[in-house]
């Protein structure tokens, strides 16, 4: 317990001098608004790839669907703030109506559909992530169709998205470690040996792929009340690429690596910006390079663990007290 006690307070801190490392650049002018709207973009892709890796490198289901969910989230918020009275509230409730929403679809979308696997599951997911997307380009009334929703009250900041990542990690962090994720993975490992030892395949398949739906959907909220607008062509499939790339990057199964993949790809658009069109032909040349070199990703399925600094530091008592 004590051990317990010291690990989760050395996160507390890391946590904590992130936040000082990162108020104090904005505050210094540092990180301007335009870096700002890169340390929002990384952040927000974060959230996202944390949630698909939980579906990918977890529960090894290869879903294209993430796009649908995020929108679901975008679009729930830019409505629900734009109709409240209080911005913030209203924000709170989108968050809130997104992440219901994406569960239902994810429900319903994932009990028939994770028997599924391999490239017939990504298709199914894709074509999910599609209906939403039509759906929204032709629900006039509500969507206000292909010109999108426009003028929504921009009360998300770089900090409000920060404290999201930090619970929404957390979360997935905590399922993936308890007994449930421990079910998870014994299904990725080996479905036919996990359901013989009684695991029920489909409902934690169906779990995790409704928290990667949940994780989305807070993601889009967030994102559609930073930018203000929300249009369909912004979550395409390529949007979904766009995540999936994050998380192969960093290694299927590894957080940490999504959070460096993240980070990386994010600074790499960022010193690209000046080169044009030639950029997406540089940053998909180095992309290649480094899948070539490192197929499994920067970190496999490796974590950054606080414990091994206890271990470390344990043995090094033991050595000292022989």
């Amino acid at each position: 317990m004590q051990r317990m006690n010291r690990k989760n307070g050395i996160w507390f801190l890391l946590i904590v001098a992130a936040f000082a490392i990162l108020f104090a650049l904005t505050q210094a002018n540092i990180i301007n608004a335009y870096y700002r709207i890169t340390l929002m973009t990384i952040m927000l892709n974060i959230i996202y790839a944390v949630g698909l890796n939980l579906v990918l490198g977890i529960a090894g289901q290869f879903s294209l669907g993430h796009a649908g969910f995020i929108a679901i989230g975008a679009y729930a918020a830019a409505i629900c703030t734009k109709a409240a009275a209080n911005p913030w509230l209203g924000l709170l409730e989108g968050i809130l109506l997104g992440v219901v929403i994406s569960v239902i679809v994810a429900l319903l979308v994932g009990i028939p559909t994770l028997r599924l696997k391999g490239d017939y599951l990504a298709i199914a997911t894709l074509g999910v992530a599609e209906i939403i997307r039509v759906l929204i380009n032709n629900w006039r009334s509500i969507t206000n169709g292909p010109a999108g929703i426009s003028g929504i009250p921009t009360v998300t900041n770089w900090m409000v998205v920060f404290v999201a990542l930090v619970l929404t990690t957390i979360l997935v962090l905590n399922y993936n470690y308890s007994s449930v994720g421990r079910a998870t993975r014994a299904i990725e490992q080996n479905e036919i040996a996990a359901e013989a030892m009684g695991v029920n395949v489909t409902k934690y398949k169906v779990m995790a792929f409704a928290m990667g739906a949940a994780t989305a959907a807070i993601g889009g909220s967030l994102q559609a009340t930073f930018l203000g607008i929300v249009t369909p062509k912004d979550y395409t499939f390529n949007r979904s690429i766009d995540i999936l790339i994050i998380v192969v990057f960093g290694g299927m199964g590894s957080f940490t690596g999504s959070f460096i993949a993240a980070i990386l790809l994010g600074l790499l658009n960022l010193f690209l910006q000046d080169y044009g069109q030639l950029r997406m032909i540089i940053y998909a040349v180095a992309l290649i390079l480094i899948m070539i070199f490192r197929p499994q990703g920067l970190l496999g399925t490796s974590e950054f663990k606080v414990g091994r600094l206890f271990k470390n530091t344990n043995s090094r008592d033991t050595k000292e007290v022989a």
